[in-house]
């Protein structure tokens, strides 16, 4: 989920700045044939530019579009248990308290989002509060302050801004450099109309990137979740959630996705956020019987 509200916030920023550019462009502001080194520069400038607004924006967004009902200490039993929780393994991951956020939804889902360590944001579906072992959602609950703590929101921000930077560059310079006819010995200019279609193709080309270092980060997140909570809740969790979601495609034919973890099959796993279930728990059972759970490293899976 939190990487399906980046990618829409980011999607929006995107498409805003390419329309600015065009219309510029359009009324005469720009020139339309930019050197190469000036538009890789422009290029950059706006594509990081993109992406950090998205991540500033990436908690707002998503108490908004969401409806997420924020904790506090207070509340009843289990609100008082989420956020007593969230702030226990908070201090035991030596992180700053985040804010605490419960969201209406029959799936089985959580996620953690924000711009720093410092202004982050954990928040839970009410399906999995009420369906799954405190045991077991203290777990998931470790894994998204993991992700805090590990910087993955930053870290995904940088490297969809240089994916962005270079779509947004290659997609101009190839119009720029198309072959283009004469008249009365001006060069026409450049079809500006092909920028946008080389944009989504050059972006779903970049989302591969994107995708396997978000894969990447869930290992590592399902690391840091051992570390907190014990080597066996982490696996139970990823079990029972395997077990859930067959019961939820049973009934929605998939719909809620649970947990949005349920990899695709196919060449669609090159897009998949997150690993097949069967993987992290593999791999957190092995390095649990090699006494490594917590120095799980990119490509041991």
């Amino acid at each position: 989920m939190r990487i399906l509200l980046y990618l829409l916030t980011n999607l929006l920023v995107v498409l805003t700045i390419s329309l600015v550019l065009s219309l510029l462009t359009a009324a005469g502001l720009l020139p339309p044939e930019l050197p190469l080194l000036q538009l890789l520069v422009a290029s950059f400038v706006w594509g990081l530019m993109g992406a950090w607004i998205s991540l500033q924006l990436s908690a707002d967004s998503a108490k908004r579009m969401m409806g997420l009902q924020m904790l506090g200490p207070g509340g009843g039993a289990t609100e008082r248990w989420l956020f007593g929780t969230v702030a226990a393994l908070a201090r035991k991951a030596d992180l700053p308290m985040p804010e605490v956020a419960i969201y209406e939804s029959p799936e089985w889902n959580a996620f953690a989002t924000g711009p720093s360590r410092d202004r982050a944001l954990v928040a839970v579906s009410s399906g999995i509060l009420e369906g799954m072992p405190p045991d077991e959602l203290e777990a998931v609950l470790a894994h998204e302050l993991s992700h805090v703590g590990n910087g993955d929101m930053v870290t995904m921000t940088l490297l969809q801004g240089v994916i962005n930077a270079f779509v947004m560059f290659l997609a101009r310079a190839v119009v720029v450099l198309l072959p283009r006819d004469s008249i009365n010995g001006q060069r026409q200019a450049p079809p500006t109309a092909l920028i946008w279609p080389l944009e989504i193709v050059l972006g779903l080309a970049g989302s591969l990137v994107t995708a396997a270092f978000s894969r990447h980060r869930e290992f590592r997140a399902d690391a840091g979740a051992a570390r907190l909570t014990g080597p066996e809740a982490m696996p139970a969790a990823l079990r029972r959630l395997g077990q859930a979601s067959v019961v939820f495609d049973r009934r929605d034919g998939g719909a809620l996705n649970t947990l949005k973890i349920t990899a695709p099959r196919g060449w669609l796993a090159l897009f998949a956020s997150h690993p097949p279930l069967e993987a992290r728990i593999e791999a957190l059972v092995a390095a649990q019987r090699s006494g490594t759970a917590t120095s799980l490293r990119l490509g041991t899976r």
